[in-house]
């Protein structure tokens, strides 16, 4: 029972730091006039290449119908195409144009400039050195599939 109590605490620490780092990050975030949800949307996009919506709900874990007026903000601001599938003229396939590229570059540019002065300018070589160990472990986290320990399991 020891092992489980401290087993939480440091899932509840480490959350909460992760949490406390993506809170800053949004904050150093360029306006572009999107929606947080519109960003992401953006980015899983981008991740996925030529894609559909219903492959992007999945991915977001959430209803095609959700998607809709998020696709169409990003649709009319030239930052990605809509096309149908040449294989099956019923699909259509989504995809980032130029300028939404463009647009996550500079997004992402700008949070990787505020998180790499943060990290310089807070941490000692021995802290910066250990947090790069732990990135390639926390990238392994989330991209694990297990749904353990939640509560729809």
């Amino acid at each position: 029972m020891e092992r489980a109590v401290n087993s939480r605490s440091a899932a509840t620490e480490l959350r909460e730091s992760m949490m406390a780092v993506t809170r800053q990050m949004r904050r150093h975030r360029p306006d572009h006039g999107l929606t947080l949800s519109q960003m992401e949307l953006l980015g899983e996009i981008s991740r996925a290449g030529t894609t559909t919506p219903a492959e992007l709900g999945a991915r977001l874990q959430v209803r095609v119908q959700s998607l809709t007026d998020g696709i169409n903000e990003l649709l009319g601001r030239d930052l990605i195409v809509r096309r149908p599938d040449e294989t099956d003229r019923r699909r259509q396939l989504i995809e980032l144009t130029a300028a939404g590229r463009d647009l996550l570059d500079a997004d992402r540019a700008e949070r990787d400039a505020w998180l790499h002065a943060t990290m310089r300018d807070n941490l000692s070589q021995l802290e910066f050195d250990l947090l790069m160990l732990v990135a390639p472990v926390l990238r392994k986290l989330a991209y694990a599939e297990s749904k353990v320990g939640t509560l729809t399991a």
